[in-house]
């Protein structure tokens, strides 16, 4: 997408009014209708990470030890490589023909490329085919999942009261983190009911089955929300698109970096189990269930938290205790042998994460105008997750293997969320305040650029 960037915090005038926004009223059926199939695209996406041993063993049988791994994971980070190019695509077409028709396109083409990562034969059947069959498919999904996250956010947004928006964009979050329970359940009661052997050869493709199976019930669900954005004019979309300063997308993509690297960093931590802390299988898939569960329990609370206090709050308080505990919880992990706390310190760090990405989310897309929403935040959105998001389980697994130290995972995490607190910081406060009429007003002082809440 090509902006006319303004200047950092200023706006570009122009005699072409911000599409207001639409005021569609859309029930639970269609918040739910949206969180579902979010919550089943992350959990094809994610399922991929999840079992990316038993993947390894199967598309890369001549790689031994930890390089068999990293082949695996560097397929997984293949697909974050087409994550721009959908946001761009498929972002887009949210803003130009609805939001309800990207979110369409965006499961369909997620439903046939796990559909295809099931259906591949192993290398040991089809030689280097296997592999590289598998990349075109990780490819498609990239660019599946590159577009799912703009249109259905900025979905949540349009449906929701002002001074709910927090909660409902949550909503986002909470089924994305559902669905790293439910891969964490299903991994769990495979490992128990089949051999190693088997998990390695057909188990894991039960995993990817069950998502595939649910596909058309996703769509038709999400077939029947009404829209909340029609097509704007041209001339609006022009308008609303100069509104975006470099100031938004740059604390933006610092803010979605710092959340990227730590929920893939707490994704991994089934892998770490495994590797690192020599948990068996079983339970470095409880692990996945621990982290999946605390987040998701808290999303929602997260979201009421940030419409109550202000997104800027929570956030900057969440990011703070994250920078303290993780290498502290690391290092007990690695160096107490309890699985029972090395469950806690997990669970821990999943609740502040969720405090932290929840307000983060809210913040950037509050701060964009109504007809650039979709396309905008998908970009954003998808140049962070491709950039950090696609290497961060790689480098962590990269580091680990390089140091020697099973502490890289944390200090890499660190690291990501002090540039993503000093964004915050940085940030304008977004949330709609209440006056003494019972009415709703913009916060004074969002200076970056973006047009007023009311002209969005």
């Amino acid at each position: 997408m090509s902006h006319n960037f303004a200047a950092p915090g200023t706006s570009r005038p122009t005699s072409t009014p911000a599409v207001p926004e639409a005021g569609t009223t859309v029930g639970l059926g269609g918040i739910l209708a949206v969180g579902i199939g979010n919550a089943l695209e992350f959990y094809d996406f994610l399922t991929f990470s999840f079992f990316s041993i038993q993947i390894g063993h199967s598309f890369f049988p001549e790689a031994q030890g930890s390089h068999g791994l990293l082949y695996a994971l560097a397929t997984f980070g293949v697909g974050f490589a087409m994550r721009p190019l959908g946001g761009f695509v498929i972002g887009r077409l949210g803003d130009r023909a609805g939001r309800k028709p990207a979110m369409l396109l965006s499961f369909s083409l997620m439903g046939f490329a796990i559909l295809g990562v099931v259906l591949t034969p192993s290398y040991a059947r089809i030689g280097i085919a296997a592999p590289l069959l598998l990349v075109f498919f990780r490819l498609v999904q990239g660019f599946a999942l590159g577009g799912q996250v703009g249109p259905s956010t900025a979905y949540l947004v349009e449906a929701a009261p002002p001074r709910r928006r927090g909660l409902y964009v949550a909503v986002q979050n909470c089924t994305a983190d559902l669905a790293v329970l439910f891969a964490g359940v299903v991994g769990y009661v495979l490992s128990r009911q089949l051999s190693p052997a088997d998990l390695d050869d057909w188990g894991w493709r039960l995993a990817f089955l069950i998502g595939v199976a649910v596909v058309p019930f996703g769509l038709w669900m999400r077939r029947n929300l009404p829209e909340t954005a029609p097509p704007p004019p041209k001339e609006a979309l022009a308008a609303d698109e100069s509104r975006v300063t470099v100031r938004i997308v740059a604390l933006g993509l610092c803010m979605l970096a710092a959340g990227t690297i730590s929920g893939y960093v707490l994704d991994y931590l089934t892998t770490y189990a495994q590797d690192s802390l020599k948990m068996s299988v079983r339970l470095a898939f409880v692990a996945t269930m621990v982290v999946g569960l605390f987040q998701a329990g808290t999303d929602l609370f997260a979201g009421w938290l940030a419409d109550r206090y202000g997104r800027r709050p929570v956030m900057l308080t969440a990011v703070g205790v994250q920078v303290l505990l993780t290498v502290p919880l690391f290092f007990a992990m690695n160096h107490v042998a309890s699985v029972e706390l090395a469950f806690v310190a997990m669970g821990v760090l999943a609740v502040f994460n969720a405090l932290a990405t929840v307000p983060m989310l809210v913040i950037i897309t509050e701060s964009l105008p109504r007809a650039a929403r979709s396309g905008t935040l998908s970009m954003m959105y998808a140049c962070a997750i491709a950039v950090f998001g696609g290497s961060t389980q790689f480098a962590v697994q990269y580091l680990t293997n390089a140091s020697g130290s099973t502490l890289a995972p944390a200090w890499y995490m660190t690291l990501a969320l002090l540039v993503g607190g000093t964004a915050g910081l940085l940030s304008r406060e977004t949330r709609p305040q209440a006056t003494g009429s019972g009415s709703v007003t913009p916060v004074e002082g969002a200076r970056s650029g973006a047009a007023p809440p009311h002209q969005r």
